[in-house]
């Protein structure tokens, strides 16, 4: 199943950056979904190449039946980030992996966040995958969705927290 999603911020690359690699952020947001952070690491400085380690626990009651039948009443998500050091205009790309606990699922996704000005462009695209067979088809359709708009909220989220945090 693919992820898609864009958006626009009223900030530069490097805030927009700066936010998605902060910790009190990433905590605001696992909240914002009714989730918890449990641990989170920043290897690097943002104005470099750097990654970032999240552990969070997330509710599956946004989630279709069959899916919670496999999975319970929470997941225990790990997002690896990857961020690519800045270009010479403040564009960036960041890869993405989440592992589910528990959960047969593989998600991948490229953001990339394109500078102009003082606004920047935020994409994402990205897979979910399954590989159990007969219903990981299915379990990917059905969590796609929920993570699909868990990492669209994230940029939501991002333009206002940049409004409360100049």
């Amino acid at each position: 199943m693919a992820l898609t999603a864009a958006t626009t911020l009223s900030a530069t690359a490097q805030r927009v950056t700066d936010v998605f690699a902060d910790e009190e952020f990433v905590k605001h947001v696992s909240f914002t979904v009714g989730g918890e952070l449990k641990s989170f690491e920043i290897n690097g400085a943002t104005t470099g190449a750097f990654t970032t380690k999240t552990v969070r626990t997330l509710p599956t009651t946004r989630m279709p039946e069959i899916a919670r039948k496999v999975v319970g009443a929470t997941l225990t998500v790990t997002q690896l980030e990857e961020w690519g050091a800045p270009a010479a205009d403040g564009s960036r790309s960041n890869n993405i992996k989440l592992t589910v606990a528990g959960a047969p699922l593989d998600v991948t996704a490229v953001q990339k966040l394109t500078a102009s000005g003082d606004s920047t462009l935020v994409e994402l695209s990205g897979e979910v995958k399954s590989a159990i067979p007969f219903l990981g088809a299915k379990i990917a359709s059905a969590a796609e969705p929920v993570i699909g708009k868990a990492l669209n909220l994230q940029a939501t989220l991002a333009q206002e927290w940049l409004t409360e945090h100049p």
